[in-house]
């Protein structure tokens, strides 16, 4: 999952640098959900990994 996030960072990057501002927009929009939803699945496994006996 944070292979995605690097990904559209790479395309909001270029797409920016391009001069496409709704595109570089929108791929930096994507990244920063997913790598919201990566650090939330990551903070759950490390609660859960500690749980066990």
């Amino acid at each position: 999952m944070l292979y995605w996030t690097l990904v559209f960072l790479v395309i909001a990057i270029v797409a920016g640098f391009l001069g496409f501002a709704g595109l570089a927009g929108l791929a930096a929009s994507v990244a920063k959900i997913i790598f919201v939803i990566f650090l939330v699945v990551f903070v759950i496994s490390l609660i859960t990994g500690r749980r066990r006996p």
